[in-house]
């Protein structure tokens, strides 16, 4: 019994994508990591954090100077929002303002929440 070169090469060739298909999925994460801050209530939490803030400040603040005050309020947890940055602060905010159409302004979110 000869097998054709096609043959063989169809063999290998489908033997080699079953592996690396098998490759792909062992390295793929199967559950949330601990300090995951991606998570509905993390973003919440953050969100809580920052009207707190602006509330404390009334408003008179810029990007920046909230972004600096959220880092040093005794409730931040620095351990579990390790990845916060000021990018992270801006999706904050325009999330909020998507929320709300009647904010535009770090001023405006501390006039509706006063």
């Amino acid at each position: 019994m000869q097998l054709e070169t096609s043959t063989i090469m169809m063999f290998f060739f489908l033997a080699l994508f079953v592996i690396s298909i098998w490759k792909i999925y062992v390295f793929l994460p199967r559950k949330r990591l601990a300090d995951d801050d991606t998570t509905q209530a993390s973003q919440e939490e953050l969100t809580r954090l920052m009207l707190d803030v602006i509330s404390e400040k009334k408003g008179l603040l810029n990007e920046k100077e909230l972004f600096e005050a959220i880092k040093a309020k005794e409730s931040f947890d620095a351990k579990h929002y390790w990845r916060f940055n000021q990018n992270r602060l801006k999706q904050l905010l325009m999330r909020y303002y998507l929320q709300h159409p009647d904010t535009q302004s770090i001023m405006d979110i501390y006039k509706k929440i006063a």
